[in-house]
């Protein structure tokens, strides 16, 4: 181990418990008040905006081409739905008294891809889509009809440049299958934490998937190296995309308007505690984002991490960003949450959430499959193990161990559940069956 990671665990109590793989809370001791973290977290209200103003844009050729979402006229949304079953389940299982209401907000059943990677995957490849279509006469303007990008026309076009993505599963599988709608050429650099169907999938779809042996970073430098070498290739950078960011920041605002068709008002007396699971951290920050936008200081949100996979919370923790990794403090990065299998974060989502999260914890594996298991006898609801971490933080919430937001007796608690419904069901059967009950 190098001296300076030696001396960081040394000196830092958080970083400490984390190189011993076991579970830890951190709560943000640079967390500031909406109005002075927003305004200098790098990203604007605005740019939120424009970015649902685009996926409404794109809403006609979503429908055309994704069949399945015609009844929401091309709107990639995801249900919102009370727990109360498995908010006794929690209850009971580990004996204690979480206050409050407990939420799931189903990313895992968003249309197409099945996961919460939908939001950015799928929007960085709509603004590339429509950069071209304005560049090649495809539109005239942002205000003609996006359906006719569904042309074989617009195929022709699209079919001149490629596009090029690292990932361990669901992001590659986002990118992938609205890459190949619009007719580019997609190539998806897998590591080896990625699941077999999902690279199946992708190549029913024609997208060409190469696999390595190593991991996230790997994979993510192999697809860097390709697009570098190609002017025509558009790299989706995880680590370092501001069009992920705000396709997955507008979630905030669209959630706001679900809690209060359901009659549920956020504000200081009633807070929202948000569990958030987090691989390099552009999804959860980006929603992180979203919901400080839509709801201020009364959103508390926490990202969950693997014990063995910590990355943002490792990073904001040490002070070092992406600068250290968990494999620097001793860690193996190993984890049954495939999608969370990332040590390194993201420095653009350690300076965005430097001021505006709440706080992280870890997560063993062997929670993972107990929720699984519960989640499913108790509401009939099939995630995979990585979008059960956020569940873990629940129990620092009944502890007291998160503070008073966490603790009110009206606070609102919402799980983000974050991938699932397309896992085959044999698969998911041996997640399942993975429980020791």
């Amino acid at each position: 181990m190098q001296p300076l990671f030696a001396e960081i665990i040394d000196k830092n109590s958080t970083v400490a418990a984390m190189s011993t793989g076991r579970p830890v809370l951190w709560t943000n001791g640079q967390l500031q008040g909406a109005s002075t973290a927003l305004p200098a977290c790098g990203f604007t209200a605005r740019e939120s905006e424009e970015a649902e103003e685009r996926l409404r844009r794109f809403a006609p050729f979503i429908a055309s081409v994704f069949p399945e979402t015609a009844p929401s006229g091309g709107i990639i949304e995801s249900e919102l739905r009370e727990i109360p079953a498995m908010r006794d389940f929690v209850r009971a299982k580990w004996q204690q008294d979480l206050r409050g209401e407990l939420w799931v907000k189903l990313d895992s059943h968003l249309p197409v891809s099945g996961s919460i990677k939908a939001r950015g995957g799928f929007y960085e490849i709509m603004a590339l889509a429509e950069r071209i279509a304005l560049e090649h006469g495809l539109l005239g303007s942002i205000n003609d009809d996006y359906a006719a990008l569904a042309s074989d026309k617009a195929k022709g076009v699209f079919a001149g440049y490629s596009v090029a993505v690292g990932s361990t599963g669901n992001l590659g599988l986002s990118v992938g299958l609205m890459a190949a709608a619009f007719g580019f050429k997609a190539t998806v650099h897998m590591s080896a934490d990625a699941r077999q169907w999902k690279k199946d999938l992708l190549r029913s779809r024609g997208v060409q998937v190469i696999e390595y042996d190593g991991n996230y970073s790997e994979a993510v430098r192999a697809g860097r190296l390709t697009a570098d070498n190609d002017p025509r290739c558009h790299f989706v950078d995880d680590e370092d995309s501001r069009e992920l960011f705000l396709g997955y920041s507008v979630a905030g605002l669209r959630l706001k308007r679900q809690l209060e068709e359901r009659g549920v008002h956020i504000g200081p007396k009633r807070p929202l505690v948000v569990y958030l699971p987090c691989g390099v951290g552009g999804g959860p920050g980006g929603v992180s984002f979203g919901l400080k936008l839509a709801f201020g200081d009364n959103a508390h949100c926490y990202f969950a991490e693997p014990v063995q996979a910590p990355a943002v919370s490792l990073g904001l923790a040490s002070g070092l960003d992406d600068r250290i990794c968990g494999e620097d403090i001793g860690l193996s990065g190993r984890t049954a949450a495939d999608g969370l299998a990332v040590t390194r974060p993201s420095a653009l989502v350690c300076a965005a959430m430097r001021h505006l999260l709440s706080g992280a914890f870890t997560v063993p594996d062997e929670f993972l499959f107990t929720a699984l298991r519960g989640l499913a006898d108790t509401e009939e609801l099939r995630l995979e193990p990585s979008a059960l971490a956020g569940f873990y933080g629940l129990r620092h919430a009944a502890s007291g161990a998160m503070g008073e937001a966490a603790s009110c007796k009206e606070a609102v608690h919402l799980i983000w559940a974050t991938g699932g419904s397309l896992v085959p069901y044999a698969e998911w059967q041996v997640y399942y069956d993975a429980c020791g009950v």
